[in-house]
């Protein structure tokens, strides 16, 4: 399908431009001296924490990005390639907080929340990776990731993105998925954790940890992938043209940075973009600015030739409500239409930090729709029907045509969850709204086939490995 273009390629090359020029004259505050080294081996201008970055080493290097990415799935039915297989669906991640299913009042979230996450989004059929939507607040102080990774592997097989803190915290996400893989040489080659940083801190910054973590997994060879978060009004100029610049060329550096680790390391232009609302300092994730962001982000990755995606489809809304719906559809929408590969859309409201049931089941059949856009329109000449009008002819009636039969169940999106019945039908059926409607779904969903997808003697082993490791338990919704 072609794509609509918010920016003229006239722009797109403007904002090249000036994103080299300001890498070249200005450069980046790089924290982490492994990542100065390595930028001074490699042709950049280094002085103190100072990295500038000469426009031909920029344009060598950028130009060593390979064209695709995979997301890696424990079962391998379920691996996907970006851009081949887009749009490809994750979950919005690390919220703190959760809706409770039982009450529907918001509280902190805990890992047997994410026990039920992993097994609504398994199965789900409209997500292709499963982003670990929420904290867990019953971690202990040492296992702050692994007790989201846990209950996350035991009852998902799509792939897992997943982020860690320090080094330490790295090696021990590690050593549980080399144990689940039955070995480190198993589980590098079919690495089913893709792995996830904001190396870069808006404005034109490197912090240190998740530079460590990003450089470690590029030289290892295992998927990682960076996210660059400009926030118009406060970390980038409040302008969109200024943020896009800016935002560019803190791409540029952290993929220039991974190519110089080990040259043709896969990654994503990853954004999460958006403008302020400057009356309150408030982030504007549902705002759509955000999604003309993206939209425009994503002409430029494919001026790169470099898949793309972001956190896209969100709402600053507190419930899964109208506010919730237009926002995630309308941004969702634009960045459809304008070619972005990666989705992180689902679940998550309030601005990112609570995480809905029904509002991720809703997203599942936005996700659908999203889909059936992207297969588009067929041009066959059985699709163009001409014969097929000329015999029904004026006045007839298609519906019981073989042509009509036979794509009856293909050519729309059978939904679900939206209501298309008369309201006669729709009261008869307890006049539900679609929130109540999604909520029946996803309990049904965590009530049913809830097997641990991680064999016994396996869990021993990592319990005996990770002491005080959480029980990850997914437990049915009285």
């Amino acid at each position: 399908m072609s794509f609509a273009e918010l920016l003229t390629q006239e722009q797109v090359q403007r904002i090249h431009d000036a994103a080299l020029e300001i890498l070249e004259d200005v450069g980046l505050k790089v924290r982490y001296e492994p990542a100065r080294e390595i930028f001074a081996k490699h042709g950049c201008h280094v002085d103190g924490e100072r990295v500038k970055f000469p426009r031909e080493v920029v344009e060598k290097y950028r130009k060593m990005i390979p064209p695709s990415f995979t997301f890696y799935a424990r079962d391998p039915k379920f691996d996907k390639t970006i851009p081949r297989d887009s749009p490809i669906i994750v979950t919005a991640s690390s919220a703190p907080d959760i809706i409770d299913p039982v009450t529907g009042q918001e509280r902190r979230a805990e890992s047997g929340d994410i026990a039920r996450i992993a097994h609504l989004i398994n199965e789900l059929p409209g997500y292709d990776v499963f982003s670990i939507s929420t904290l867990a607040d019953d971690a202990p102080a040492d296992q702050f990731t692994i007790s989201r990774l846990y209950p996350a592997l035991k009852y998902c097989l799509k792939p897992i993105r997943v982020t860690t803190t320090d080094h330490k915290d790295t090696l021990s996400i590690m050593k549980m998925a080399y144990m689940v893989a039955g070995g480190e040489a198993a589980y590098k080659e079919h690495p089913f954790l893709t792995h996830h940083y904001c190396p870069t801190v808006s404005p034109l910054s490197m912090d240190n940890l998740s530079t460590e973590n990003v450089i470690y997994f590029a030289r290892e060879g295992l998927p990682v992938y960076p996210t660059i978060v400009p926030n118009a009004g406060l970390t980038s100029p409040m302008s969109m043209a200024g943020t896009l610049v800016q935002g560019n060329a803190e791409f540029l550096a952290t993929a220039t940075l991974m190519q110089m680790v080990k040259e043709g390391t896969p990654t994503i232009y990853a954004t999460l973009a958006t403008v302020a609302d400057m009356r309150t300092g408030a982030y504007t994730s549902g705002g759509i600015e955000c999604g003309m962001l993206h939209m425009a982000f994503a002409q430029i990755a494919h001026f790169y030739n470099v898949p793309c995606g972001g956190y896209i489809g969100l709402t600053n809304s507190k419930v899964n409500d109208a506010q919730a719906g237009y926002e995630t559809g309308m941004s969702a929408m634009g960045g459809m239409d304008s070619g972005m590969d990666m989705f992180n859309i689902g679940g998550l409201i309030d601005a990112l930090k609570t995480f809905d049931f029904a509002k991720a089941v809703i997203d599942d059949e936005v996700a659908q729709m999203m889909k059936r856009v992207k297969r588009g329109v067929t041009f066959s000449d059985e699709d163009l029907a001409v014969n097929l009008i000329k015999e029904i002819g004026p006045g007839g009636s298609f519906i019981v045509a073989k042509h009509t039969i036979s794509r009856m169940k293909t050519e729309a999106v059978m939904t679900k969850l939206a209501d298309r019945d008369a309201r006669t039908a729709w009261v008869k059926k307890g006049s539900m709204d679609i929130h109540a409607r999604a909520m029946k779904k996803a309990k049904d969903i965590m009530n049913n086939n809830t097997a641990s997808l991680i064999a016994p003697e396996m869990e021993e082993k990592l319990r005996a490995e990770f002491a005080g490791l959480v029980s990850g338990e997914l437990k049915p919704i009285e």
